[in-house]
């Protein structure tokens, strides 16, 4: 069996354990296609993996030592697999791994069912693309499926300089909102380039000095229960971020919150299919969503582009280029 290169890790720690190694090159299983990755994205849930924060999900779905990394990639089609694909060699797609496998896509080539990928936006190229599969879809099931978003509404975007929250702006914008960012301070400017109506530092201003608003995007995951009184009646808050120094307060806030009715906090773990990848290129193709890059990576350089994701004040995404 022929090899690829592909980031991998022996052991649970820092970002330091992560180094370019070679596995085997995966074949395509019925109902699956192999595409060869041009680029894939860093993004927290890989960190908390690596890190073994979420070892009973790693440990039962995952792989065993040494370990993968990378969830969304950017490529093209190397083996269709069954006709019923709809798809063709050389064919350019972006997707997301499925929960089975969970990590990977940082490497040369992946294997992947068919309706966990749709056609790359035309135009784009593929390193930029990658930025966007899995923030972009989680952005869309946010706002559009589980906020609602509507013409109007008074939206509020905790973390807006990051990968989710950079697209979360976008989308307000494009779903008629007047969007409020919260950001660093040196980030200001670079929110209210994708959009945004007013910025604010987080730094630098209290919660209580925001608000009403219809909808609160959360994607840091501290403070819930503040952020969440920002609401006006009949607010919607959707979480995609659990407190990392305490995930079990978070987890139990978020259950607790059930009892505000339709202003609880709404949390959800991204399942995206060919439909919403598709949605993501029109949007995308129509130039009403953009990626957003903040520094590309070579395949041997993984440890860095983790670290830097975990340092945190990024703009956009880090994405690995693997092509």
């Amino acid at each position: 069996m022929s090899e690829m290169r592909a980031a991998l890790y022996d052991s649970y720690g820092p970002p330091e354990v992560l180094y370019e190694g070679s596995v085997p090159k995966p074949v395509a299983d019925p109902g699956e296609v192999v595409v060869r990755v041009h680029a894939a994205s860093v993004n927290g849930g890989e960190l908390a993996g690596r890190a073994g924060k979420v070892r009973l999900v790693t440990e039962i779905v995952g792989r065993g030592f040494p370990k993968r990394t990378g969830m969304d990639f950017a490529g093209e089609i190397a083996d269709p697999g069954s006709p019923d694909s709809g798809l063709a060699v050389g064919d350019r797609v972006w997707g997301l791994l499925p929960r089975s496998r969970m990590f990977g896509s940082a490497a040369e080539f992946v294997a992947v069912p068919p309706h966990r990928l749709a056609l790359a936006p035309s135009g784009l190229d593929l390193v930029q693309a990658a930025a966007l599969p899995a923030v972009g879809t989680t952005a869309i099931t946010a706002l559009r499926d589980k906020a609602r978003v509507t013409a109007g509404d008074r939206l509020l975007v905790r973390g807006a300089s990051g990968g989710v929250g950079s697209v979360a702006v976008q989308l307000g914008k494009v779903y008629g909102a007047h969007v409020t960012a919260l950001a660093g301070g040196r980030n200001l400017d670079f929110v209210r380039s994708l959009g945004a109506d007013d910025a604010f530092d987080y730094a630098t201003t209290s919660a209580a000095d925001l608000g009403p608003f219809d909808v609160v995007l959360d994607t840091v995951g501290t403070q819930l229960r503040t952020y969440r009184r920002l609401l006006a009646p009949e607010g919607r808050m959707v979480a995609i971020a659990f407190d990392a120094r305490n995930p079990a307060a978070s987890v139990s806030y978020l259950l607790a919150s059930t009892v505000f009715g339709s202003r609880r906090v709404r949390f959800f773990s991204g399942n995206p299919t060919r439909r919403l990848f598709a949605e993501l290129t029109r949007l995308t193709e129509s130039g009403a969503v953009r990626p957003v890059v903040d520094t590309v990576y070579p395949l041997a350089d993984i440890a860095a582009a983790h670290r830097a994701l975990e340092q945190g004040g990024s703009r956009g995404k880090h994405v690995i280029q693997i092509l």
